[in-house]
Protein backbone atom coordinates (compact mmCIF):
# COMPACT_ATOMS: atom_id res chain seq x y z
CA UNK A 1 0.00 0.00 0.00
CA UNK A 2 1.40 3.37 -1.02
CA UNK A 3 -0.84 5.77 0.86
CA UNK A 4 2.15 7.12 2.76
CA UNK A 5 3.41 8.43 -0.60
CA UNK A 6 0.41 10.63 -1.28
CA UNK A 7 -2.03 12.72 0.73
CA UNK A 8 -5.65 11.96 1.39
CA UNK A 9 -7.92 14.79 0.27
CA UNK A 10 -11.55 15.23 1.30
CA UNK A 11 -13.25 17.86 -0.87
CA UNK A 12 -16.79 19.09 -0.48
CA UNK A 13 -18.67 19.94 -3.67
CA UNK A 14 -21.46 22.22 -2.53
CA UNK A 15 -23.06 22.36 -6.01
CA UNK A 16 -25.80 25.03 -6.30
CA UNK A 17 -26.35 25.34 -2.58
CA UNK A 18 -25.75 28.05 0.03
CA UNK A 19 -25.90 31.79 -0.39
CA UNK A 20 -22.79 33.71 0.62
CA UNK A 21 -24.39 34.38 4.01
CA UNK A 22 -25.24 30.70 4.49
CA UNK A 23 -21.78 29.70 3.30
CA UNK A 24 -20.16 31.87 5.97
CA UNK A 25 -22.31 30.19 8.64
CA UNK A 26 -21.38 26.71 7.44
CA UNK A 27 -17.68 27.58 7.32
CA UNK A 28 -17.90 28.91 10.89
CA UNK A 29 -19.18 25.48 11.92
CA UNK A 30 -16.63 23.60 9.80
CA UNK A 31 -13.50 25.37 11.05
CA UNK A 32 -13.55 23.90 14.58
CA UNK A 33 -15.01 20.59 13.33
CA UNK A 34 -12.06 19.77 11.05
CA UNK A 35 -9.28 21.53 12.95
CA UNK A 36 -6.25 19.26 13.19
CA UNK A 37 -7.50 16.96 10.43
CA UNK A 38 -5.14 14.23 9.31
CA UNK A 39 -5.89 14.92 5.64
CA UNK A 40 -6.25 17.91 3.34
CA UNK A 41 -9.72 19.47 3.50
CA UNK A 42 -11.20 21.42 0.58
CA UNK A 43 -14.55 23.17 0.17
CA UNK A 44 -15.72 23.89 -3.38
CA UNK A 45 -18.42 26.54 -3.21
CA UNK A 46 -20.60 28.36 -5.76
CA UNK A 47 -18.91 31.31 -7.44
CA UNK A 48 -20.96 33.77 -5.37
CA UNK A 49 -19.55 32.37 -2.12
CA UNK A 50 -15.89 32.12 -3.10
CA UNK A 51 -14.79 35.54 -1.84
CA UNK A 52 -16.47 34.97 1.51
CA UNK A 53 -15.02 31.47 1.73
CA UNK A 54 -11.47 32.64 1.02
CA UNK A 55 -11.76 35.35 3.66
CA UNK A 56 -13.35 33.07 6.26
CA UNK A 57 -10.81 30.27 5.85
CA UNK A 58 -7.73 32.47 5.98
CA UNK A 59 -5.34 31.08 8.59
CA UNK A 60 -7.23 27.77 8.90
CA UNK A 61 -6.58 24.31 7.45
CA UNK A 62 -9.50 24.66 5.01
CA UNK A 63 -8.66 25.11 1.32
CA UNK A 64 -11.11 26.74 -1.10
CA UNK A 65 -12.06 25.52 -4.57
CA UNK A 66 -14.42 26.51 -7.35
CA UNK A 67 -16.89 24.14 -9.02
CA UNK A 68 -15.97 24.97 -12.62
CA UNK A 69 -13.76 27.21 -14.77
CA UNK A 70 -13.76 28.40 -18.37
CA UNK A 71 -10.87 27.54 -20.68
CA UNK A 72 -10.28 31.02 -22.15
CA UNK A 73 -8.42 33.73 -20.27
CA UNK A 74 -10.99 36.40 -21.20
CA UNK A 75 -13.45 37.32 -23.92
CA UNK A 76 -17.08 37.32 -24.98
CA UNK A 77 -18.21 34.37 -22.83
CA UNK A 78 -21.16 35.79 -20.93
CA UNK A 79 -21.63 34.22 -17.52
CA UNK A 80 -18.30 32.39 -17.49
CA UNK A 81 -15.40 32.63 -15.02
CA UNK A 82 -11.73 32.39 -15.99
CA UNK A 83 -8.89 30.72 -14.11
CA UNK A 84 -7.17 34.07 -13.60
CA UNK A 85 -10.32 35.41 -11.93
CA UNK A 86 -10.26 32.48 -9.50
CA UNK A 87 -6.57 32.90 -8.75
CA UNK A 88 -7.08 36.62 -8.10
CA UNK A 89 -9.76 35.76 -5.53
CA UNK A 90 -7.34 33.50 -3.69
CA UNK A 91 -8.97 30.24 -4.80
CA UNK A 92 -6.65 27.20 -4.75
CA UNK A 93 -8.63 24.33 -6.30
CA UNK A 94 -11.17 23.85 -9.10
CA UNK A 95 -13.31 20.90 -10.20
CA UNK A 96 -13.43 19.98 -13.89
CA UNK A 97 -15.55 17.41 -15.68
CA UNK A 98 -18.17 16.76 -13.02
CA UNK A 99 -20.86 14.49 -14.40
CA UNK A 100 -23.52 17.14 -13.81
CA UNK A 101 -21.54 19.53 -16.03
CA UNK A 102 -21.32 16.80 -18.66
CA UNK A 103 -24.99 15.84 -18.34
CA UNK A 104 -26.69 19.23 -18.12
CA UNK A 105 -24.25 21.67 -19.72
CA UNK A 106 -22.85 19.80 -22.72
CA UNK A 107 -19.36 19.24 -21.33
CA UNK A 108 -17.30 16.87 -23.44
CA UNK A 109 -14.04 15.06 -22.76
CA UNK A 110 -12.36 17.65 -24.97
CA UNK A 111 -13.71 20.68 -23.08
CA UNK A 112 -12.81 19.01 -19.79
CA UNK A 113 -9.25 18.79 -21.11
CA UNK A 114 -9.24 22.46 -22.14
CA UNK A 115 -10.55 23.57 -18.75
CA UNK A 116 -8.05 21.38 -16.92
CA UNK A 117 -5.11 22.72 -18.89
CA UNK A 118 -6.25 26.34 -18.49
CA UNK A 119 -6.60 25.89 -14.73
CA UNK A 120 -3.17 24.27 -14.40
CA UNK A 121 -1.56 26.99 -16.52
CA UNK A 122 -2.97 29.59 -14.12
CA UNK A 123 -1.54 27.77 -11.10
CA UNK A 124 -4.71 26.13 -9.79
CA UNK A 125 -4.95 22.61 -8.44
CA UNK A 126 -7.50 20.58 -10.40
CA UNK A 127 -9.89 17.82 -9.33
CA UNK A 128 -10.69 16.02 -12.59
CA UNK A 129 -13.87 13.91 -12.48
CA UNK A 130 -14.37 10.69 -14.43
CA UNK A 131 -17.02 7.98 -14.20
CA UNK A 132 -19.60 5.84 -15.92
CA UNK A 133 -23.41 5.89 -15.95
CA UNK A 134 -25.57 2.92 -15.00
CA UNK A 135 -26.05 1.67 -18.56
CA UNK A 136 -22.30 1.74 -19.17
CA UNK A 137 -21.62 -0.20 -15.97
CA UNK A 138 -24.23 -2.79 -16.91
CA UNK A 139 -22.63 -3.08 -20.36
CA UNK A 140 -19.31 -3.88 -18.70
CA UNK A 141 -17.40 -0.95 -20.19
CA UNK A 142 -16.59 0.92 -16.96
CA UNK A 143 -12.83 0.45 -17.14
CA UNK A 144 -12.58 1.27 -20.85
CA UNK A 145 -14.69 4.40 -20.41
CA UNK A 146 -12.82 5.67 -17.36
CA UNK A 147 -9.46 5.02 -19.06
CA UNK A 148 -10.63 7.01 -22.09
CA UNK A 149 -11.95 9.90 -19.99
CA UNK A 150 -8.73 10.02 -17.98
CA UNK A 151 -6.48 9.96 -21.04
CA UNK A 152 -8.40 12.71 -22.86
CA UNK A 153 -8.74 14.90 -19.75
CA UNK A 154 -4.96 14.77 -19.22
CA UNK A 155 -3.95 15.29 -22.84
CA UNK A 156 -1.09 17.80 -22.92
CA UNK A 157 -0.70 17.74 -19.12
CA UNK A 158 2.93 17.22 -18.13
CA UNK A 159 4.28 14.92 -15.43
CA UNK A 160 5.32 18.03 -13.49
CA UNK A 161 1.77 19.44 -13.70
CA UNK A 162 0.41 16.15 -12.34
CA UNK A 163 1.61 17.31 -8.91
CA UNK A 164 -1.42 19.64 -9.02
CA UNK A 165 -3.94 17.09 -10.34
CA UNK A 166 -6.37 14.96 -8.35
CA UNK A 167 -8.54 12.38 -10.12
CA UNK A 168 -12.03 11.80 -8.71
CA UNK A 169 -13.82 8.60 -9.70
CA UNK A 170 -17.52 9.37 -9.63
CA UNK A 171 -19.88 6.65 -10.82
CA UNK A 172 -22.74 8.73 -12.23
CA UNK A 173 -25.31 6.21 -11.00
CA UNK A 174 -24.19 6.84 -7.41
CA UNK A 175 -24.26 10.66 -7.38
CA UNK A 176 -27.15 12.07 -5.39
CA UNK A 177 -29.04 8.78 -5.65
CA UNK A 178 -28.16 7.35 -2.26
CA UNK A 179 -26.62 4.38 -4.06
CA UNK A 180 -22.94 3.87 -3.42
CA UNK A 181 -20.39 1.76 -5.21
CA UNK A 182 -19.22 -1.05 -2.96
CA UNK A 183 -15.76 -0.58 -1.53
CA UNK A 184 -14.61 -3.33 -3.89
CA UNK A 185 -16.08 -1.53 -6.93
CA UNK A 186 -14.51 1.77 -5.84
CA UNK A 187 -11.13 0.11 -5.31
CA UNK A 188 -11.28 -1.66 -8.68
CA UNK A 189 -11.87 1.52 -10.66
CA UNK A 190 -9.48 3.70 -8.62
CA UNK A 191 -6.79 1.06 -9.21
CA UNK A 192 -7.59 1.12 -12.94
CA UNK A 193 -7.17 4.91 -12.94
CA UNK A 194 -3.80 4.58 -11.22
CA UNK A 195 -2.80 1.97 -13.82
CA UNK A 196 -3.53 4.33 -16.72
CA UNK A 197 -1.61 7.10 -14.93
CA UNK A 198 1.37 4.75 -14.75
CA UNK A 199 1.07 4.08 -18.47
CA UNK A 200 0.95 7.82 -19.22
CA UNK A 201 3.52 9.15 -16.75
CA UNK A 202 5.34 6.25 -15.09
CA UNK A 203 4.84 4.51 -11.78
CA UNK A 204 6.27 7.32 -9.63
CA UNK A 205 3.62 9.80 -10.79
CA UNK A 206 0.87 7.18 -10.49
CA UNK A 207 1.93 6.38 -6.94
CA UNK A 208 2.03 10.06 -5.96
CA UNK A 209 -1.35 11.06 -7.47
CA UNK A 210 -4.38 11.29 -5.19
CA UNK A 211 -7.38 9.36 -6.53
CA UNK A 212 -10.66 10.14 -4.78
CA UNK A 213 -13.98 8.35 -4.75
CA UNK A 214 -17.13 10.41 -5.14
CA UNK A 215 -20.68 9.11 -5.21
CA UNK A 216 -22.76 9.28 -2.04
CA UNK A 217 -19.81 8.85 0.35
CA UNK A 218 -21.12 9.60 3.81
CA UNK A 219 -20.26 9.21 7.47
CA UNK A 220 -21.60 5.65 7.52
CA UNK A 221 -19.61 4.24 4.59
CA UNK A 222 -16.49 6.46 4.61
CA UNK A 223 -14.39 4.15 6.79
CA UNK A 224 -14.86 1.14 4.52
CA UNK A 225 -14.28 3.08 1.30
CA UNK A 226 -11.24 4.97 2.55
CA UNK A 227 -9.63 1.80 3.89
CA UNK A 228 -9.07 0.59 0.33
CA UNK A 229 -5.46 1.00 -0.85
CA UNK A 230 -6.22 3.07 -3.98
CA UNK A 231 -9.00 5.24 -2.53
CA UNK A 232 -7.18 8.33 -1.26
CA UNK A 233 -10.09 10.53 -0.31
CA UNK A 234 -13.51 11.65 -1.43
CA UNK A 235 -15.35 14.27 -3.42
CA UNK A 236 -18.37 14.75 -1.20
CA UNK A 237 -21.74 16.11 -2.30
CA UNK A 238 -24.69 16.22 0.08
CA UNK A 239 -22.75 15.29 3.19
CA UNK A 240 -20.47 18.30 2.70
CA UNK A 241 -23.38 20.63 3.46
CA UNK A 242 -23.57 19.46 7.09
CA UNK A 243 -20.61 20.24 9.29
CA UNK A 244 -20.92 17.16 11.51
CA UNK A 245 -21.33 14.71 8.59
CA UNK A 246 -18.43 16.25 6.66
CA UNK A 247 -16.22 16.25 9.75
CA UNK A 248 -16.92 12.54 10.28
CA UNK A 249 -15.70 11.78 6.72
CA UNK A 250 -12.62 13.94 7.28
CA UNK A 251 -11.90 12.01 10.47
CA UNK A 252 -12.21 8.70 8.59
CA UNK A 253 -9.67 9.89 6.01
CA UNK A 254 -7.19 10.78 8.73
CA UNK A 255 -7.07 7.29 10.23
Amino acid sequence: MDKQNRKAIIAGNWKMNKTATEAAQLIDALIPAVKGAGCEVVICTPFTSLAAAVEKTRGTNLHVGAENVHFEKSGAYTGEISADMLVDLGVEYVITGHSERRQYFAETDETVNKRTRAALAAGLKVIVCVGENLAQREQGVTEELVRLQTKIALGGVSAEEMKNVVIAYEPVWAIGTGRTATSEQAQEVCAAIRKVLAELYGQAVATATTVQYGGSMNAANADELLAKPDVDGGLIGGASLKADAFAAIVAAAGK
